[in-house]
């Protein structure tokens, strides 16, 4: 890792594309926080002293506070957060893409038409490259639902379906069983994201990288993209009643995410990962306001690891904000992931933080 605050992308890239934001209004579209944001905005600090009460455990560790989640996040708030890259990198941030976040209506594909309608590409604003929508492969309208999400934008490029499920009943899950992506159904109904020729973004713990090499195998056609390192969750600090409580767990929980990682990239080429997420709770992150040099060095091990194992053609830079908002700020994540790819040389930042972006995402 080259020395913190020096690693600059000025003349390696014009601008940065971020493949993964979410954009979000509790109080005018249908969304996990719609019921309690109205008592946050009445009085947040009050709120905030009674979030043991009024969440439970996994979600209280997933968001730290409300601040980000309770409120809304749309295009004038990424703008104003993304900004910090000029001064940290020395280059904007160009263009985003926003992947699905929580939408709470019957028709997922209603919230690819509601991002048509936000004010992407104003003067000072980045653009909406893509969007990542949301269907379950499960379900039998599946192909319907992939066709109404294209209809809903020409920025439509793929799903992601959360599928992260732990034993610890104090880690949130996003579904309500295991081992969903190599069931039957999911196998079968999957086959129409490759006719349409979309990517997958895959969002699993560590526990679950054997399901996508399962899943990628049984569709090399299709590009899957790997989010946030496939968590392993803990790895920085203990999570949920009893998810990596010593240094000895974590070793573990560390080592054996780095098999599984290379054995997924290694032996399925159709995979891409994301360095996104760097800041994202689920790590065991506790502290607010990590600095670049902190971050950096306590995310390394996967940075490196990934980088290592799925070489600089199958990598993108997500900032995963605002979830990531509540440990570090937008031009900490974006210094801290530069500074660790730095010693790769200009070609790689180039890849990470633009060119594979827009071969992965068709921009």
């Amino acid at each position: 890792m080259t020395d913190p605050l020096t690693t600059s992308l000025q003349g390696v890239v014009p601008a940065i594309v971020d493949t993964h934001i979410h954009q979000w209004d509790p109080f005018t579209t249908p969304r996990e926080a719609s019921r309690l944001a109205p008592l946050y905005r009445r009085a947040p600090r009050l709120f905030e002293r009674l979030l043991p009460v009024l969440l439970p455990q996994a979600k209280r560790e997933l968001v730290l506070t409300a601040e980000h989640v309770a409120q809304p996040y749309l295009p004038e708030d990424y703008a104003r957060d993304a900004a910090e890259t000029v001064e940290a990198v020395g280059v904007p941030v160009e263009a985003a893409v926003h992947v699905q976040a929580g939408w709470h209506g019957p028709d997922p594909s209603e919230e690819t038409a509601w991002l048509e309608t936000l004010p992407f590409g104003a003067p000072g604003r980045p653009e909406l490259a893509a969007v990542v929508g949301t269907a379950d492969p499960r379900d039998p309208g599946f192909g319907a639902q992939l066709d109404a999400h294209a209809r809903a934008s020409e920025r439509f490029r793929g799903i992601r379906f959360m599928t992260t499920w732990h034993p610890d009943r104090g880690v949130m899950d996003w579904i309500d069983e295991p081992c969903v992506m190599t069931s039957s159904s999911f196998l079968r109904g999957f086959a129409a994201v490759a006719e349409r020729g979309l990517t997958f973004d895959a969002y699993v713990y560590s526990h679950q990288l054997p399901e996508v090499v399962t899943l990628a195998q049984e569709h090399p056609e299709t590009t899957i993209v790997l989010d946030h390192y496939a968590p392993p969750v803990g790895v920085c600090g203990p999570m949920g009643r009893s998810t990596a409580r010593s240094e000895g767990e974590r070793r573990d929980l560390l080592a054996r995410w780095r098999d599984d990682l290379a054995a997924l990239a290694g032996s399925c080429p159709n995979v891409v990962a994301k360095h996104s997420g760097l800041a994202f709770p689920t790590l065991g992150h506790r502290e607010r306001g990590l600095t670049r040099q902190q971050l950096a060095e306590r995310v390394a091990p996967l940075v490196e690891h990934t980088t290592q194992v799925f070489g600089p053609d199958r990598l993108l830079f997500g900032s995963n904000y605002p979830m990531d908002k509540s440990v570090a700020s937008y031009g900490v994540v974006v210094g801290a992931l530069a500074d660790l790819l730095a010693d790769g040389g200009p070609d790689l930042l180039r890849k990470v933080f633009r060119d594979n972006a827009r071969a992965v995402y068709r921009l």
